[in-house]
Protein backbone atom coordinates (compact mmCIF):
# COMPACT_ATOMS: atom_id res chain seq x y z
CA UNK A 1 0.00 0.00 0.00
CA UNK A 2 1.04 3.62 -0.53
CA UNK A 3 2.68 5.20 2.48
CA UNK A 4 2.44 8.77 3.74
CA UNK A 5 5.04 11.41 3.02
CA UNK A 6 5.45 13.96 5.77
CA UNK A 7 6.70 17.28 4.44
CA UNK A 8 7.20 20.32 6.69
CA UNK A 9 4.94 18.79 9.31
CA UNK A 10 2.15 17.96 6.83
CA UNK A 11 1.16 14.44 5.77
CA UNK A 12 0.88 14.59 1.99
CA UNK A 13 -1.89 12.44 0.56
CA UNK A 14 -3.88 12.41 3.80
CA UNK A 15 -6.84 14.52 4.82
CA UNK A 16 -6.56 14.40 8.61
CA UNK A 17 -3.27 15.57 10.07
CA UNK A 18 -3.89 14.37 13.64
CA UNK A 19 -5.07 11.32 15.55
CA UNK A 20 -7.40 12.78 18.20
CA UNK A 21 -8.45 11.09 21.41
CA UNK A 22 -10.87 8.17 21.12
CA UNK A 23 -13.66 8.98 23.58
CA UNK A 24 -14.23 5.31 24.32
CA UNK A 25 -10.71 4.79 25.68
CA UNK A 26 -9.95 5.29 29.35
CA UNK A 27 -6.21 5.65 28.75
CA UNK A 28 -4.21 6.29 25.60
CA UNK A 29 -1.25 8.23 24.25
CA UNK A 30 -2.23 11.49 22.56
CA UNK A 31 -0.29 14.48 21.31
CA UNK A 32 -0.87 17.49 23.56
CA UNK A 33 2.24 19.69 23.33
CA UNK A 34 4.49 19.35 20.30
CA UNK A 35 7.32 21.31 21.89
CA UNK A 36 7.55 18.76 24.69
CA UNK A 37 8.52 15.89 22.40
CA UNK A 38 12.05 15.01 21.28
CA UNK A 39 10.78 13.20 18.16
CA UNK A 40 7.64 13.21 16.00
CA UNK A 41 4.60 11.70 17.69
CA UNK A 42 2.81 10.75 14.47
CA UNK A 43 4.95 8.62 12.20
CA UNK A 44 4.48 8.08 8.50
CA UNK A 45 2.97 4.66 7.86
CA UNK A 46 1.37 2.65 5.08
CA UNK A 47 -2.29 1.80 4.89
CA UNK A 48 -3.13 -1.33 6.87
CA UNK A 49 -5.81 -3.80 5.78
CA UNK A 50 -7.52 -5.46 8.76
CA UNK A 51 -9.66 -8.57 8.10
CA UNK A 52 -13.04 -8.78 9.85
CA UNK A 53 -15.83 -11.34 9.79
CA UNK A 54 -19.04 -9.78 11.14
CA UNK A 55 -22.18 -11.76 11.89
CA UNK A 56 -24.55 -9.28 10.22
CA UNK A 57 -24.00 -7.34 7.00
CA UNK A 58 -27.17 -5.28 6.49
CA UNK A 59 -27.74 -2.20 8.63
CA UNK A 60 -31.26 -0.93 9.27
CA UNK A 61 -31.43 2.86 8.98
CA UNK A 62 -34.21 4.70 10.80
CA UNK A 63 -33.04 8.29 10.23
CA UNK A 64 -35.98 10.18 8.67
CA UNK A 65 -33.79 12.50 6.56
CA UNK A 66 -31.54 9.91 4.88
CA UNK A 67 -33.70 8.46 2.11
CA UNK A 68 -32.90 4.77 2.49
CA UNK A 69 -33.64 2.09 5.08
CA UNK A 70 -31.00 -0.59 4.44
CA UNK A 71 -27.29 -0.06 3.91
CA UNK A 72 -24.32 -2.33 3.35
CA UNK A 73 -20.71 -1.33 3.92
CA UNK A 74 -18.05 -3.83 2.81
CA UNK A 75 -15.33 -1.58 4.26
CA UNK A 76 -14.94 0.49 7.43
CA UNK A 77 -12.51 3.38 7.25
CA UNK A 78 -11.68 4.94 3.90
CA UNK A 79 -8.37 5.66 2.22
CA UNK A 80 -9.89 8.51 0.22
CA UNK A 81 -9.18 10.66 3.28
CA UNK A 82 -12.00 13.19 2.84
CA UNK A 83 -11.51 15.58 5.72
CA UNK A 84 -15.22 16.21 6.34
CA UNK A 85 -16.40 12.56 6.33
CA UNK A 86 -19.11 11.91 8.93
CA UNK A 87 -18.10 8.23 8.97
CA UNK A 88 -14.88 9.11 10.80
CA UNK A 89 -16.71 8.98 14.13
CA UNK A 90 -17.73 5.34 13.57
CA UNK A 91 -14.08 4.28 13.46
CA UNK A 92 -13.90 4.92 17.19
CA UNK A 93 -16.28 2.02 17.82
CA UNK A 94 -13.64 -0.27 16.33
CA UNK A 95 -10.98 1.02 18.73
CA UNK A 96 -9.27 3.46 16.37
CA UNK A 97 -9.00 7.20 15.99
CA UNK A 98 -11.31 9.21 13.76
CA UNK A 99 -8.26 11.03 12.38
CA UNK A 100 -5.36 9.41 10.56
CA UNK A 101 -6.44 5.94 11.72
CA UNK A 102 -9.65 6.29 9.70
CA UNK A 103 -7.59 6.68 6.53
CA UNK A 104 -4.78 4.24 7.34
CA UNK A 105 -6.56 1.33 9.04
CA UNK A 106 -9.15 -0.14 6.68
CA UNK A 107 -11.37 -2.92 8.01
CA UNK A 108 -12.47 -5.39 5.33
CA UNK A 109 -15.58 -7.53 5.72
CA UNK A 110 -14.38 -10.59 3.86
CA UNK A 111 -17.61 -12.52 4.41
CA UNK A 112 -19.89 -9.74 3.10
CA UNK A 113 -21.16 -11.69 0.08
CA UNK A 114 -21.88 -14.87 2.05
CA UNK A 115 -23.79 -12.86 4.67
CA UNK A 116 -25.82 -11.02 2.04
CA UNK A 117 -26.86 -14.19 0.25
CA UNK A 118 -27.73 -15.78 3.58
CA UNK A 119 -30.11 -12.84 4.16
CA UNK A 120 -31.64 -13.33 0.72
CA UNK A 121 -32.18 -17.01 1.50
CA UNK A 122 -34.33 -16.36 4.58
CA UNK A 123 -38.00 -17.23 4.05
CA UNK A 124 -39.21 -14.04 5.75
CA UNK A 125 -36.83 -11.73 3.89
CA UNK A 126 -38.51 -8.48 2.79
CA UNK A 127 -37.13 -6.90 -0.37
CA UNK A 128 -36.03 -3.29 0.02
CA UNK A 129 -33.38 -1.45 -1.96
CA UNK A 130 -29.92 -1.81 -0.42
CA UNK A 131 -27.68 1.24 -0.34
CA UNK A 132 -23.96 0.80 -1.10
CA UNK A 133 -22.48 2.37 0.96
CA UNK A 134 -24.10 4.41 3.67
CA UNK A 135 -20.87 4.94 5.57
CA UNK A 136 -17.65 4.64 3.53
CA UNK A 137 -17.01 4.44 -0.20
CA UNK A 138 -17.53 0.94 -1.57
CA UNK A 139 -15.15 1.78 -4.45
CA UNK A 140 -12.24 3.02 -2.36
CA UNK A 141 -8.75 1.91 -3.51
CA UNK A 142 -8.68 -1.54 -1.85
CA UNK A 143 -11.74 -2.56 -3.89
CA UNK A 144 -9.56 -2.72 -7.00
CA UNK A 145 -7.71 -5.67 -5.46
CA UNK A 146 -10.47 -7.40 -3.47
CA UNK A 147 -13.55 -6.90 -5.68
CA UNK A 148 -16.04 -7.32 -2.84
CA UNK A 149 -18.34 -4.63 -4.21
CA UNK A 150 -18.36 -6.28 -7.62
CA UNK A 151 -19.28 -9.61 -6.01
CA UNK A 152 -22.10 -7.94 -4.07
CA UNK A 153 -23.47 -6.43 -7.28
CA UNK A 154 -23.25 -9.83 -8.95
CA UNK A 155 -25.35 -11.29 -6.14
CA UNK A 156 -27.93 -8.53 -6.51
CA UNK A 157 -28.16 -9.30 -10.23
CA UNK A 158 -28.46 -13.04 -9.63
CA UNK A 159 -31.29 -12.50 -7.14
CA UNK A 160 -32.78 -9.56 -9.10
CA UNK A 161 -32.51 -7.38 -6.01
CA UNK A 162 -32.60 -3.54 -6.14
CA UNK A 163 -29.45 -1.68 -5.15
CA UNK A 164 -28.32 1.95 -5.00
CA UNK A 165 -24.73 3.17 -5.05
CA UNK A 166 -22.89 6.34 -4.18
CA UNK A 167 -19.20 6.86 -4.88
CA UNK A 168 -16.53 9.30 -5.99
CA UNK A 169 -14.24 6.70 -7.53
CA UNK A 170 -14.06 5.91 -11.26
CA UNK A 171 -13.27 2.28 -10.41
CA UNK A 172 -17.04 1.89 -10.82
CA UNK A 173 -16.41 1.72 -14.57
CA UNK A 174 -14.94 -1.75 -14.04
CA UNK A 175 -18.43 -2.96 -13.13
CA UNK A 176 -20.26 -1.27 -15.99
CA UNK A 177 -21.32 -4.67 -17.31
CA UNK A 178 -23.21 -5.63 -14.14
CA UNK A 179 -24.64 -2.13 -13.63
CA UNK A 180 -25.95 -2.13 -17.19
CA UNK A 181 -27.80 -5.41 -16.68
CA UNK A 182 -29.25 -4.19 -13.38
CA UNK A 183 -30.40 -0.98 -15.08
CA UNK A 184 -32.20 -2.91 -17.81
CA UNK A 185 -34.32 -4.48 -15.06
CA UNK A 186 -34.91 -1.21 -13.18
CA UNK A 187 -32.82 -2.43 -10.25
CA UNK A 188 -30.11 0.21 -9.85
CA UNK A 189 -29.48 3.93 -9.50
CA UNK A 190 -26.17 5.65 -8.94
CA UNK A 191 -25.04 8.92 -7.35
CA UNK A 192 -21.63 10.41 -8.08
CA UNK A 193 -20.25 12.83 -5.50
CA UNK A 194 -18.46 15.98 -6.68
CA UNK A 195 -18.12 19.04 -4.49
CA UNK A 196 -15.56 21.11 -6.40
CA UNK A 197 -14.29 21.57 -9.93
CA UNK A 198 -11.10 23.14 -8.60
CA UNK A 199 -8.26 20.66 -8.40
CA UNK A 200 -6.56 22.64 -5.63
CA UNK A 201 -9.63 22.18 -3.40
CA UNK A 202 -9.97 18.48 -4.22
CA UNK A 203 -6.34 17.71 -3.44
CA UNK A 204 -6.66 19.29 -0.01
CA UNK A 205 -10.17 18.19 0.92
CA UNK A 206 -10.28 14.73 -0.72
CA UNK A 207 -6.62 13.80 -1.25
CA UNK A 208 -6.96 10.26 -2.64
CA UNK A 209 -10.02 10.60 -4.84
CA UNK A 210 -10.48 10.90 -8.60
CA UNK A 211 -10.44 14.35 -10.20
CA UNK A 212 -13.70 16.14 -10.93
CA UNK A 213 -13.00 15.71 -14.65
CA UNK A 214 -12.73 11.94 -14.22
CA UNK A 215 -15.94 11.81 -12.19
CA UNK A 216 -17.83 13.80 -14.82
CA UNK A 217 -16.59 11.29 -17.39
CA UNK A 218 -17.90 8.53 -15.13
CA UNK A 219 -21.34 10.17 -15.14
CA UNK A 220 -21.17 10.33 -18.93
CA UNK A 221 -20.29 6.64 -19.26
CA UNK A 222 -23.10 5.62 -16.91
CA UNK A 223 -25.63 7.77 -18.75
CA UNK A 224 -24.57 6.28 -22.09
CA UNK A 225 -25.59 2.87 -20.73
CA UNK A 226 -28.96 4.25 -19.54
CA UNK A 227 -27.97 3.76 -15.91
CA UNK A 228 -29.90 6.32 -13.81
CA UNK A 229 -27.21 8.64 -12.47
CA UNK A 230 -27.32 11.76 -10.33
CA UNK A 231 -24.95 14.34 -8.93
CA UNK A 232 -24.43 14.58 -5.19
CA UNK A 233 -22.78 17.86 -4.19
CA UNK A 234 -21.46 16.90 -0.79
CA UNK A 235 -20.62 18.60 1.27
CA UNK A 236 -21.01 22.30 0.63
CA UNK A 237 -18.50 24.16 2.82
CA UNK A 238 -19.41 27.86 3.06
CA UNK A 239 -16.43 29.97 2.06
CA UNK A 240 -14.60 27.16 0.24
CA UNK A 241 -16.83 25.60 -2.42
CA UNK A 242 -20.28 27.16 -1.92
CA UNK A 243 -19.84 29.33 -5.02
CA UNK A 244 -19.38 26.34 -7.33
CA UNK A 245 -22.88 24.86 -7.21
CA UNK A 246 -24.21 26.28 -10.54
CA UNK A 247 -21.10 25.18 -12.46
CA UNK A 248 -21.17 21.72 -10.88
CA UNK A 249 -24.82 21.20 -11.78
CA UNK A 250 -24.29 22.44 -15.35
CA UNK A 251 -21.28 20.18 -15.96
CA UNK A 252 -23.04 17.16 -14.44
CA UNK A 253 -26.20 17.80 -16.48
CA UNK A 254 -24.14 18.11 -19.66
CA UNK A 255 -22.55 14.74 -18.80
CA UNK A 256 -25.94 13.06 -18.38
CA UNK A 257 -26.95 13.41 -14.72
CA UNK A 258 -30.74 13.58 -14.47
CA UNK A 259 -31.14 14.96 -10.97
CA UNK A 260 -29.01 16.39 -8.17
CA UNK A 261 -28.85 16.76 -4.42
CA UNK A 262 -26.58 18.38 -1.87
CA UNK A 263 -25.62 18.47 1.80
CA UNK A 264 -24.07 21.19 3.94
CA UNK A 265 -21.07 20.15 5.98
CA UNK A 266 -21.59 19.38 9.66
CA UNK A 267 -18.82 18.71 12.13
CA UNK A 268 -20.08 16.19 14.65
CA UNK A 269 -18.03 14.53 17.36
CA UNK A 270 -14.30 14.18 16.70
CA UNK A 271 -14.66 15.61 13.18
CA UNK A 272 -14.85 19.18 14.51
CA UNK A 273 -11.30 19.23 15.88
CA UNK A 274 -9.92 17.27 12.91
CA UNK A 275 -11.54 19.68 10.47
CA UNK A 276 -10.45 22.80 12.35
CA UNK A 277 -6.85 21.58 12.44
CA UNK A 278 -6.99 20.90 8.68
CA UNK A 279 -8.66 24.24 7.98
CA UNK A 280 -6.03 26.31 9.79
CA UNK A 281 -3.26 24.42 7.98
CA UNK A 282 -4.79 24.82 4.52
CA UNK A 283 -6.96 27.94 4.62
CA UNK A 284 -5.59 29.98 7.49
CA UNK A 285 -6.61 33.24 5.80
CA UNK A 286 -10.32 32.36 5.93
CA UNK A 287 -10.59 29.79 8.73
CA UNK A 288 -12.69 31.97 11.03
CA UNK A 289 -15.03 32.94 8.19
CA UNK A 290 -15.53 29.31 7.13
CA UNK A 291 -16.27 28.12 10.67
CA UNK A 292 -18.69 31.00 11.19
CA UNK A 293 -20.46 30.09 7.94
CA UNK A 294 -20.81 26.45 8.97
CA UNK A 295 -22.13 27.38 12.42
CA UNK A 296 -24.65 29.81 10.92
CA UNK A 297 -26.23 26.87 9.06
CA UNK A 298 -26.61 24.75 12.19
CA UNK A 299 -28.15 26.90 14.86
CA UNK A 300 -24.85 28.53 15.81
CA UNK A 301 -23.01 25.25 16.40
CA UNK A 302 -20.56 23.17 14.40
CA UNK A 303 -21.99 19.99 15.89
CA UNK A 304 -25.53 19.42 14.59
CA UNK A 305 -27.70 16.32 14.99
CA UNK A 306 -31.16 17.82 14.47
CA UNK A 307 -33.15 15.92 11.85
CA UNK A 308 -33.46 17.82 8.60
CA UNK A 309 -31.29 20.76 9.58
CA UNK A 310 -28.19 18.59 9.86
CA UNK A 311 -28.41 17.78 6.13
CA UNK A 312 -29.41 21.08 4.48
CA UNK A 313 -29.01 23.57 7.34
CA UNK A 314 -31.15 26.63 8.00
CA UNK A 315 -30.59 30.36 8.41
CA UNK A 316 -29.50 33.01 5.93
CA UNK A 317 -26.45 31.22 4.53
CA UNK A 318 -28.31 27.93 4.13
CA UNK A 319 -31.21 29.74 2.43
CA UNK A 320 -28.85 31.32 -0.09
CA UNK A 321 -27.32 27.92 -0.85
CA UNK A 322 -30.79 26.40 -1.23
CA UNK A 323 -31.87 29.16 -3.64
CA UNK A 324 -28.69 28.76 -5.66
CA UNK A 325 -29.30 25.01 -5.91
CA UNK A 326 -32.93 25.41 -6.96
CA UNK A 327 -32.19 28.01 -9.62
CA UNK A 328 -29.29 25.98 -11.05
CA UNK A 329 -31.23 22.71 -11.26
CA UNK A 330 -34.19 24.51 -12.84
CA UNK A 331 -31.89 26.08 -15.43
CA UNK A 332 -29.60 23.17 -16.30
CA UNK A 333 -31.39 19.90 -15.50
CA UNK A 334 -34.37 18.30 -17.15
CA UNK A 335 -37.24 17.75 -14.76
CA UNK A 336 -37.45 13.97 -14.46
CA UNK A 337 -39.14 11.78 -11.90
CA UNK A 338 -36.85 10.34 -9.26
CA UNK A 339 -36.43 6.66 -10.21
CA UNK A 340 -38.15 4.10 -8.02
CA UNK A 341 -36.40 0.75 -8.13
CA UNK A 342 -38.39 -2.42 -8.67
CA UNK A 343 -38.86 -4.90 -5.83
CA UNK A 344 -41.17 -7.36 -7.58
CA UNK A 345 -38.51 -9.23 -9.56
CA UNK A 346 -36.74 -10.82 -6.61
CA UNK A 347 -36.05 -14.52 -7.02
CA UNK A 348 -33.76 -17.08 -5.46
CA UNK A 349 -31.54 -18.81 -8.01
CA UNK A 350 -30.91 -22.54 -7.70
CA UNK A 351 -27.71 -22.33 -5.74
CA UNK A 352 -26.57 -22.28 -2.13
CA UNK A 353 -25.44 -19.04 -0.49
CA UNK A 354 -21.74 -18.43 -1.00
CA UNK A 355 -19.71 -19.75 1.87
CA UNK A 356 -16.64 -17.67 1.13
CA UNK A 357 -15.81 -14.67 -0.98
CA UNK A 358 -13.30 -16.48 -3.14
Amino acid sequence: MVSDAKDDGYFKGRGAQVNPNNKFFGQQYVQQHVEGLDEPFLESSSTQIIPTYPKVILSNVDSPDIGFSKSLNPYQGCEHGCIYCYARNSHQYWGYSAGLDFERKILVKYNAVALLEAEFAKKNYVVESIFLSGNTDCYQPIERKLGITRSLLSSCLAYKHPVSLISKNVLMLRDLDILTELAKLGLVKVSITINSLREEVRRKMEPRTATATARLKLIEKLAEKNIPVSLMIAPIVPGINSDEMPALIKHAADAGAKWASYTIVRLNGAIADIFKDWLHKNYADRAAKVLHGIASCHGGKLNDSEWGRRIRGDGEVADLIRQLFQSATKKFMEKEAYPILRTDLFERPNRSPQLTLF
